[in-house]
């Protein structure tokens, strides 16, 4: 089994989780972020931290990497320029990731690579899988980019996967953290006709997710991460009001939030009905794949500190 793992994205919102995890079941870490290193370890644990990738370069090698670095892609309005930064941080990052992993002594046994359902493009109500051909806009050429940044490790015999993870939900951060004020004082609403699917899953099955492909010698190509229960946007605001006790009556009109946000508004008014099929063909099992139970653990008070 893997016993040293690189992380890229450690300190994010899914990675610090998953490093304190991992470290849980004895791996040996080091993690790639720009932050200082006393914060990456005050987030992640007992790890190694470094700043610069060409840091390993002629490294003897790791057994595993995993690699989830990228800018949010919510965090900002999408200009030229942040769109740009976007791919930077995902797919710059991993060419400069597979180049330092090829100067190794020793190719990794495997790379888990982050995507998203992104990759899809806007699908409507149909269903999405794996196989399904994607709708040609600027989030699939951004998922396909990185995708494709790692690709070239096939050829020197490392066994790949890619997550395409979708809107994921857990305590103390992420989308649902932006979301939980105006829900707490009753202005929640559904965005735009609500009709839009929302592929979501719990931050805990998708580090379940990562370390599962990680350690699945079969496991290999692209993954959807997503709950086996898709809803539109109008059932996920309904539940999270329910899980808060507060009405949903305020819904944002598809005009307001293409004004507000320009191309951005695509990743709330588009979706994917995307399913894990091949997850769930390889019997990997959801702790959360209820969205009533998904929510209401990522709004209990301390669910942060809770194991996952």
């Amino acid at each position: 089994m893997s016993k040293r793992i690189l992380i890229t994205g450690g300190t994010g919102f899914i990675g610090h989780v998953l490093c304190r995890e991992l470290l849980a079941r004895d791996y040996e870490l080091t993690v790639f972020s720009r932050q200082p290193a006393e914060t990456v370890k005050s987030s992640c644990g007992r790890v190694e931290a470094i700043r610069d990738l060409q840091q390993l370069r002629s490294h003897p090698g790791y057994d595993a990497v995993i690699n989830l670095a990228g800018e949010g892609i919510a965090d900002k309005r999408w200009s030229e320029s942040r769109k740009q930064e976007l791919r930077d941080s995902r797919i710059g990052v991993t060419e400069t990731l597979v180049e330092v992993i090829r100067s190794w002594d020793q190719a990794p046994n495997v790379v888990v690579s982050g995507s998203a359902v992104g990759f899809y493009g806007d699908q409507g109500s149909a269903t999405v899988t794996e196989s399904t051909s994607p709708n040609d806009e600027f989030t699939h050429r951004l998922c396909r980019d990185w995708e494709n940044a790692a690709k070239p490790l096939c050829d020197d015999g490392v066994r790949l996967c890619f997550s395409r993870t979708g809107v994921v939900a857990g305590p103390d951060g992420g989308f649902l953290e932006r979301m939980l004020l105006p829900f707490k004082l009753g202005l929640g609403g559904r965005l735009g006709s609500g009709t839009q699917y929302m592929p979501w899953v719990h931050r805990d099955d998708v580090v379940s997710a990562l370390i599962w492909m990680m350690e699945n010698p079969d496991a290999s190509g692209p993954y959807n991460v997503v709950s086996p229960n898709p809803v539109t946007n109008a059932e996920f605001t309904r539940s999270l009001g329910k899980v808060l006790h507060r009405p949903t009556l305020f819904p944002a009109p598809a005009p307001v939030l293409k004004v507000a946000l320009g191309e951005m508004a695509r990743l709330l008014l588009t979706g994917q009905r995307a399913i894990p099929e091949k997850l769930v063909s390889q019997q990997f099992q959801f702790r959360y794949p209820d969205l009533d139970q998904a929510l209401t653990q990522s709004v209990a008070p301390g669910a942060a500190g809770q194991k996952g």
